[in-house]
């Protein structure tokens, strides 16, 4: 809270000593009883972040995995501190784990609005962009495109060389969001708009291969949905770790182990429960092994499930 709404609030509360916290709009508001001497900074000031750091756990109780949550708070703060100044702030892109919790927690605040943005429609690592609602009347776009070209032709390279060559010159990761392969002709990547002329400049080989990187604009990116295999099982439960075993191939309890160690993610939220249900759309992502999304369900005569397993290759 900003030091002038500490003193636009505090003024009546220096004559008392025990105090409770509720709120007033989106201000912790201090109810306070016994008259004394009473320091706004030392008490009222502790007070309203004991209360705050309350209530985003609160808000984050359902966030499981550790990292997760770290990076969420960090949004969460950013997010209200635009809402009180009527800014509009931007995240650097985040994983889809980061992205889809902290989109839930905000959803959960007033007045603020978050809008994400990774450059085209399937993007998985997006930015997130955060404000009071009328201050999101327009959101700037925050996601610039660019093409690697090179001859690739008999010299083809993967994301990772991709991947590594961007970061060879000094990019931090978190500032770059897809690589689109683009077979012989390169890559499309998407990067934070401040780092354009930068790459431009700087990113001259890919593996072996002598490159150009040149600015495009977003409507001329290439994108294929992602290439996938469907098969079927048949199993007695919908639980995640029957069909997971059962997708992925590991035996029931090894993929149990996974849970356990945090390695398995139902739509990017951390599986923590192995009888946690599954349904049509859901997606299962396990550590090293890809992912899957559940497809059709039917019930079998013998009252058993029949699940459509879409296989990301």
């Amino acid at each position: 809270m900003a030091v002038a709404t500490v003193a636009r609030f505090a003024a009546p509360f220096f004559l008392t000593k025990q105090t409770r916290i509720s709120t007033l709009g989106n201000f912790p508001f201090l109810h306070i009883t016994n008259p004394i001497n009473f320091s706004p900074v030392a008490g009222i000031c502790h007070e309203v972040h004991a209360y705050r750091r309350d209530a985003d756990d609160v808000l984050l109780k359902g966030v499981a995995d550790k990292n997760t949550v770290e990076a969420v708070r960090h949004i969460l703060e950013m997010a209200r501190r635009a809402s009180s100044r009527r800014e509009v702030l931007h995240t650097d892109f985040l994983t889809p784990p980061i992205l889809k919790e902290s989109m839930h927690v905000l959803e959960k605040l007033a007045d603020v609005k978050a809008v994400a943005q990774g450059g085209y429609p399937q993007a998985e690592r997006c930015r997130l962009t955060v404000g009071h609602s009328e201050a999101m009347a327009t959101v700037p776009d925050v996601v610039t495109s660019l093409s690697i070209t090179g001859n690739f032709g008999f010299q083809p390279c993967s994301h990772g060389d991709f991947l590594g060559a961007i970061l060879g010159v000094g990019i931090a990761r978190e500032k770059l969001g897809d690589i689109l392969l683009q077979g012989e002709k390169g890559a499309h990547i998407l990067v934070v708009p401040e780092l354009v002329d930068f790459l431009v400049t700087s990113l001259d080989k890919v593996g072996n291969v002598p490159v150009s990187c040149t600015k495009i604009p977003l409507l001329a990116l290439e994108y294929e949905p992602p290439r996938t295999k469907s098969f079927k099982t048949i199993e007695a439960s919908l639980r995640v770790d029957a069909i997971a075993s059962a997708g992925f191939k590991v035996s029931r309890s090894k993929l149990v182990d996974l849970i356990s160690n945090g390695d398995v993610r139902l739509n990017w939220s951390l599986v923590t429960k192995n009888g946690a249900t599954l349904k049509t759309g859901d997606i299962i992502s396990v550590s090293g092994k890809g992912r899957l999304k559940i497809g059709e369900i039917n019930t079998t005569r013998k009252g058993k499930f029949a699940v459509e397993l879409i296989q990301y290759l």
